[in-house]
């Protein structure tokens, strides 16, 4: 259980780097977002996951 809050925190702090280091800069990427459809989101959203499952299995094998 440990573990798992551990990365949660750390995903937390990645997450929230952007909105600390550029909050203008993240809010025009959100707009720019605003016209993609949901299923070009959706890929990008899989594809995303799909990295970070691979870099979780190279980091534990």
């Amino acid at each position: 259980m440990k573990f798992f809050l551990s990365v949660i925190g750390v995903v937390l702090v990645l997450e929230g780097i952007p909105w600390f280091l550029s909050p203008q800069g993240f809010k025009r990427m959100l707009l720019q977002m605003l016209p993609l459809h949901d299923a070009t989101l959706r890929l990008m959203g899989l594809g995303l996951m799909l990295s970070g499952l691979l870099v979780v299995f190279v980091a534990v094998h």
